[in-house]
Order: structure tokens, then C-alpha cells, then sequence
């Protein structure tokens, strides 16, 4: 049986990842739907080999669509997702709308699975922010295997989190700069061409920002309420690709070696670390590839079993439209979506 797939923000960044994953994944649809705002309608979308005109929002009707797949911002899915999760239709939003409701499970499936069973309450569930989605799946096998007291993130994040304006932003910064023209500052709050920027998002009263406090909340409720976790967010002048320089502190003693052996084997890692020039992924490199790729193993001797490692993904992939397919695939793999139309 085949699957009605409705993907909302279809014009956007995340969007058309969703729809070229869609095709990649060859994911039981028989039909998708590529919708967006009025000022969108009549666009046309690549779906695989074919080409989707993109309709309204505001005038489609959910109640024959099985899954929506949501990426047009947080004030958008505060409107629309419980409407549209009334109809039967189960939401994959990707914004932060609902990741922190009690009654809406925040899922990456390689973490989390079996949590997606609470998505009936409101037929709603939520995609973690880009950077967290990575760092859980690196973290979820050593969890296990040691237990998680601390973590100390910094994370190296790229314009494309930000949106398509900031990787416009970023491209007409770098021409000007070689160009020797005006170097103009819209989306970001400082220059980003040749530059680090430590603020993403919006700065709350204990000096963290909201992307900071995201990382501790999301990792809190996805792998365990006990661990603790201190981030800093740093906006790179990198088109596609997040980058995490992470520090982590166990209950249990657990080596490099160990370490490197349980992602190894891990759902959705590749563990690249070779202690060599060249031997470890950058940002670049991980760009349209679906893992979360771990260098740079090593201890920390600095506090009793600690551990450093560096970690890379997609971020418009693993962080966004990926991680929203692969919750899709659990919905249908565990005959999920029939009992969202019967509860509504």
C-alpha cells in the first residue's frame, strides 16, 4: 500500500531535501504533494525524475493525506499542525514549535525509536534541532555503554541552518570582500565572510542563547533528563555541514579504542579517524551524505574517564530532512498511521 505525503516549506532549503530523500529512499508514496505559501503557488519543485507544482497551503485539504512533512518555520506549524493533526494526518514538523510539549514525542529514530508510539495524543511529532540531532546519535552507543554524567559542546555551525538568505548572505560577503566592495550585513548580526560568529539565535537572561539551551533541553528528553550539558554555538562561514568539538564525561571507564569500536558499530555513524594529515571529515566532505561522521577520538586526561571527539553531518540532511524521512519510515515500518486516522 502506498502512502499521500504532503511536504509543507517545499520551496525552502529543508524542503526540497525532503522531497530529493523522498526519491532517493523510494519511500511508499503514491502520492506527494509540494505545498508552501500563496506567494509559491504555481512553482515548480523536483520530486525524482519529476517536477511537482506547489499549491497552497491555506486551501488543502489533509483529511486523505497520511503523512505532512512540515518546514515552513515555527509560527506556521504553531498554526497548522494541531489543524492538520485533527484530520488524521500525522505531522513531522521540523521546527521548534513542539519540541518541548509533553504530549508530542521529539524523536531521532536512531536514539529514540520506540518513543514515537506517544505521537496519538496529538498526531504531532517533532524533529530535534540540527546540531542535537547529530550529537545524540554519536552519543547514544556510548551512553549505553559507559553512562553520560557530562558534555561540553562547541558546536561549528553553517549558514544553510540559518536559511537560504544566510547562504546568499555569505556568498555576496565573500565576493565583496575579493571584489573590494561594500560588505553588506542583513541576516547576521556581524559579518560572516572570513569570520566566526559565537550567537545563534536569541540570547536569553543567563547569557546562553536559545540554540544553546536546545541542545541541553532536546538531549535531556531524547537520551536521559540526567545528563548534563553546557554548549557554545558558533555560526562558521560554511555553506552546508555542522561540526561539534565535543567533550564527554562517564560514569564508567571507557577507552579510545572501546569507544571507537561501539560507533563502529553503531545505527547512522561512521567513524573516519585515522591519525594521520587528511585522516578525519570536515563540513565539505560531509555535505549531502546521510551520517553522522566521528574523527578525532581521543582521551581526556584531564578528568577521570573523559573522552574528546569530533563530530560532522549534514545538517540539512541528518538535521533536517533526513532524520523527518527516517521518522516517516518508522510510522509506516511499525503499521503506525492507520491508528493516527482512527484517533482522530
Amino acid at each position: 500500500m502506498g502512502y499521500k505525503v504532503a511536504v509543507v516549506g517545499a520551496t525552502g532549503n529543508v524542503g526540497r531535501e525532503i522531497l530529493d530523500i523522498l526519491a532517493e529512499r523510494a519511500f511508499p508514496a503514491d502520492e506527494v504533494v509540494a505545498l508552501a505559501s500563496s506567494r509559491s503557488l504555481g512553482q515548480e519543485v523536483s520530486f525524482g525524475d519529476k517536477i511537482l507544482k506547489v499549491k497552497t497551503l491555506d486551501t488543502y485539504d489533509f483529511s486523505d493525506t497520511d503523512i505532512c512533512l512540515m518546514s515552513a518555520g515555527g509560527e506556521t506549524s504553531k498554526e497548522w499542525s494541531p489543524r492538520i493533526g485533527s484530520q488524521g494526518c500525522v505531522v513531522i514538523d521540523n521546527s521548534s514549535a513542539f519540541r518541548y510539549d509533553a504530549d508530542v514525542p521529539l524523536i531521532v529514530p536512531e536514539v529514540n525509536a520506540d518513543a514515537v508510539v506517544g505521537f496519538s495524543k496529538r498526531n504531532i511529532i517533532a524533529n530535534p534541532n540540527c546540531s542535537t540531532a547529530q550529537l545524540v546519535v554519536a552519543l547514544k552507543p556510548l551512553h549505553e555503554a559507559a553512562t553520560i554524567k557530562r558534555v561540553v559542546v562547541s558546536t561549528y555551525q553553517s549558514v544553510s541552518g540559518a536559511g537560504k538568505e544566510a547562504m546568499d548572505e555569505l556568498f555576496s560577503q565573500t565576493r565583496a570582500v575579493f571584489t573590494a566592495g561594500e560588505v553588506v550585513t542583513k541576516k547576521f548580526t556581524k559579518r560572516i565572510a572570513f569570520n566566526v560568529i559565537p550567537h545563534i539565535d536569541v540570547f536569553m537572561e543567563d547569557g546562553y542563547t536559545k540554540e544553546e539551551w536546545k541542545m541541553v533541553a532536546e538531549t535531556k528528553k531524547m537520551l536521559d533528563p540526567k545528563i548534563k550539558l553546557t554548549a557554545t554555538a558558533v555560526r562558521v562561514p560554511v555553506f552546508i555541514g555542522h561540526a561539534e568539538a565535543v567533550n564527554v564525561e562517564f560514569e564508567r571507564p571507557i577507552s579510545p579504542e572501546q569507544a571507537t569500536e561501539i560507533l563502529r558499530a553503531a545505527p547512522g555513524v561512521l567513524v573516519i579517524d585515522k591519525r594521520e594529515n587528511g585522516g578525519y571529515m570536515t563540513p565539505h566532505e560531509a555535505a549531502g551524505e546521510d551520517a553522522t561522521y566521528i574523527s578525532r577520538i581521543r582521551e581526556d586526561a584531564t578528568v577521570e574517564n573523559g573522552l574528546n571527539f569530533w563530530c560532522v553531518s549534514d545538517n540539512l540532511r541528518k538535521g533536517a530532512a533526513l532524520n523527518a524521512v527516517q521518522i516517516a519510515e518508522v510510522l509506516v515500518n511499525r503499521k503506525l498511521l492507520n491508528k493516527a486516522k482512527q484517533a482522530a
